[in-house]
């Protein structure tokens, strides 16, 4: 069966460095920082008192006020940033609703609706529980509320694999237009993980940066000093068509999504193997989809989420999948601005890759002032870097040992 080619039409974001996409490229370009205190709970008493927000965030003109008490913000965020992508791509009405789909997944839900219907149950009893809460933090209800939205009738599903969220949803939604089930899907993750409960709960497995005296300086992607990840919310959103249809209604093309693998490490939930051979399968598995060698690759944006297991792992996975190539291949890790936005950081990291690809420039990694042992490869540090690319990579990995890795490459119509 003959497989069609997928291409990125439009892009859509909020998260801590910005509320859009342009404005987030311009701050991690710059190299700025979205991290801070946190400012949506009271944190007195926490072990972590910061972590990325979206600051600033407003959902009118997509939502009422109304409508926006009913669902939990990761879903408002996943809507704006669906929004922006559609618009960026230029869609118009010139489709048939039918052959448009939604892919977009959340790692933890609406956990701060849980947390308020808890507090509610708890003072109030069962009967003051909201009747919105399944129907507004159900993970699949990003994806519901989007095809709702804008009447988009094909494949609606939302995959939930922890990190790996916002890059499985893009990857499947990729391999949905391949194989002929739709023109055109919707595709990305969304999260608001700076909760109560988000917070203590990767606080108390001991994953997050302690460093409350410097949160900018909080996420270290390899660097000697780093202590674990910073916690992040916000949404990323990828529209993805088949070239045939983009090229039919004279849309831009940003990028083609030239390959998607994945694997698992089967050998912790949350900690990966030293050697890394889990992600190592991964990116192997997306080079042979692509049809490309690792000498083809000019950029990887890691997953690199500064904890000490995994930003090693991952560079020698890197070195397992890439050979002799892995010392020729610029590598930087955005979580060192972004923060770790959980399910929707392979989808924004794939948003920051294709914008990569299309202006020649490979982002930078924040705080990265010493390398620690073993951490040997191009690591880009602070500043971005002017360099020609082809094609650039994208991985994520979750807990669980699940592992994805996209594939972007300039288009060749």
């Amino acid at each position: 069966m003959k497989t069609k080619r997928v291409v990125i039409t439009g892009l859509g974001t909020v998260n801590p460095c910005g509320l859009n996409a342009p404005d987030t490229w311009k701050a991690i370009l710059a190299g700025e920082s979205g991290i801070g205190p946190i400012t949506g709970f009271d944190t007195t008493g926490y072990p972590v008192d910061f972590g990325g927000e979206v600051k600033g965030f407003c959902a009118d003109g997509v939502l009422s006020a109304k409508e926006s008490r009913k669902l939990d913000p990761f879903i408002q965020y996943a809507l704006v940033a669906a929004d922006e992508a559609l618009n960026d791509a230029g869609l118009g009405e010139t489709y048939d609703p039918v052959r448009c789909g939604v892919a977009v997944g959340s790692g933890i839900g609406g956990i701060s609706t849980i947390e308020t219907n808890v507090d509610t149950l708890n003072k109030s009893g069962p009967r003051r529980v909201s009747p919105f809460l399944v129907p507004g933090s159900v993970v699949n209800m990003a994806a519901g509320n989007i095809a709702i939205r804008h009447g988009f009738k094909g494949p609606n599903f939302s995959i939930a694999t922890a990190c790996t969220t916002g890059t499985h949803n893009i990857g499947f939604a990729a391999r949905t237009i391949a194989f002929g089930d739709a023109d055109l899907m919707v595709a990305g993750g969304a999260e608001m993980a700076c909760s109560p409960l988000g917070i203590s709960g990767f606080a108390a497995a001991r994953a997050l940066s302690t460093r409350t005296d410097n949160p900018q300086g909080a996420s270290r992607p390899w660097d000697v000093d780093r202590d674990g990840f910073v916690l992040s919310s916000g949404a990323a959103v990828l529209i993805l068509e088949s070239l045939e249809h983009a090229q039919a209604r004279g849309a831009k093309i940003y990028a083609e999504l030239s390959g998607f693998g994945m694997s698992d490490d089967a050998y912790h939930v949350t900690s990966p193997p030293e050697n890394g051979e889990g992600a190592a399968l991964s990116m192997a598995n997306a080079l042979h989809n692509a049809d490309l060698t690792p000498d083809n690759i000019g950029y990887i944006n890691a997953h690199g989420t500064s904890t000490l297991a995994g930003d090693l792992a991952e560079i020698n996975a890197i070195k397992c999948a890439f050979g002799k190539a892995a010392n020729s291949v610029a590598i930087s890790s955005t979580k060192s601005m972004t923060g770790h936005l959980i399910g929707a950081a392979g989808s924004l990291e794939a948003l920051i890759s294709v914008l990569a690809l299309c202006d020649q420039k490979a982002p930078g990694t924040l705080n990265l002032a010493t390398a620690s042992p073993g951490c040997d490869l191009d690591l880009i540090g602070p500043g971005s870097r002017d360099m020609p690319l082809e094609h650039v990579m994208s991985n994520s990995f979750g807990f669980g040992g699940t592992n994805a890795t996209l594939i972007f490459s300039r288009i060749s119509q």
